[in-house]
């Protein structure tokens, strides 16, 4: 039987791998490809209702790099809190008992001990520099358990490490961390720059996952009948941030000099998630981050082909 699924957030990183994913697929008829302002509440009932799915998946939400984060804290918290709000309550408005919230490992305490499991959530501070979209993101969780203790649904969540992949950002102002990054190599080659300079020491590290392998997993939360009500989604291991600089720059073709800047903020200096409850259900990566890496990259080259991103990467 084809179920309908509603991906709201369908444009963007994880949105887009998961409908490439459904289609793939063949099982389940995507909707949700209208243009919806999710943080308007009657907007947000009238698109569920007119859908009427069987399932939806939350990837929507105001997102960004550290940069972003800093910057703009109200609009990190107060969007993705007005999202998943209304996201939740036009789901069960709408007759929906399946939903799927994709979180972040923000939502962790930044002191958790590591590899952090689905147990550490809510039990401590979470990191400063990203705490209005971490704190944001456990709410989402939270409002999660909530709806399924009070109106037994089905409401779970998934929480991912760094993600990147096509259809993400490369405005350095919004971007994540690999997408930033291969955008100043590629500029730097454009330009003829002989030096990047990246954020923090380098020795920072984090899990990165392809979207569209995070979009594998989300497939397979689905078919549990009976799924955790949190689970985490990463590879195993973790990578340093030099590291990927070293790959971008390979990737793009750039020869020069690499500098990190230590007065910039990085963050915690180590995040990585304990995946053994989505590996036990036997997910596994398909990507390697080089290959995943270069296909972003690719994505990206053709993107600018068609749409040149025109803003300053100051």
């Amino acid at each position: 039987m084809t179920r309908r699924v509603y991906v709201a957030g369908h444009r963007g990183l994880v949105g887009s791998a998961l409908g490439r994913a459904l289609q793939r697929r063949g099982d389940a008829s995507v909707h949700g490809t209208e243009r919806v302002d999710l943080r308007d509440r009657e907007q947000t009932f009238a698109a569920l209702a007119a859908a009427r799915p069987d399932v939806v998946v939350l990837t929507a939400g105001r997102v960004g790099g550290l940069g972003a984060n800093l910057a703009q804290p109200v609009e990190f918290l107060d969007d993705n809190l007005l999202i998943q709000s209304n996201v939740l309550a036009a789901s069960l408005a709408a007759g929906v008992e399946r939903l799927l919230f994709v979180g972040s490992a923000n939502a962790y305490p930044a002191d958790a001990p590591q590899p952090i499991t689905e147990a550490a959530l809510g039990t401590a501070a979470l990191d400063p520099s990203t705490r209005s979209y971490g704190l944001a993101k456990l709410v989402g969780t939270a409002l999660c358990d909530a709806y399924s203790a009070q109106h037994g649904v089905t409401y779970h969540s998934v929480m991912p490490c760094n993600l990147y992949g096509p259809g993400d950002r490369f405005d350095l102002r919004t971007a994540h961390v690999v997408a930033a990054t291969l955008r100043r190599f590629g500029d730097a080659v454009a330009s003829g720059a002989r030096e990047v300079v990246v954020w923090g020491s380098g020795n920072q590290r984090r899990q990165l996952l392809l979207a569209d392998d995070l979009a594998e997993a989300c497939l397979l939360l689905l078919d549990q009948e009976q799924p955790p009500p949190v689970v985490n989604a990463g590879p195993r291991g973790d990578t340093a941030i030099r590291e990927m600089a070293e790959l971008a720059a390979g990737i793009v073709g750039f020869d020069g000099a690499i500098t990190f800047d230590t007065a910039k903020p990085e963050g915690v200096l180590r995040r990585e998630l304990d995946t053994t409850l989505l590996h036990d259900l036997g997910w596994s990566p398909r990507h390697s981050l080089e290959d995943g890496m270069r296909s972003t990259w690719q994505w990206y080259v053709e993107q600018e082909r068609r749409n040149p991103v025109t803003e300053s990467p100051a």
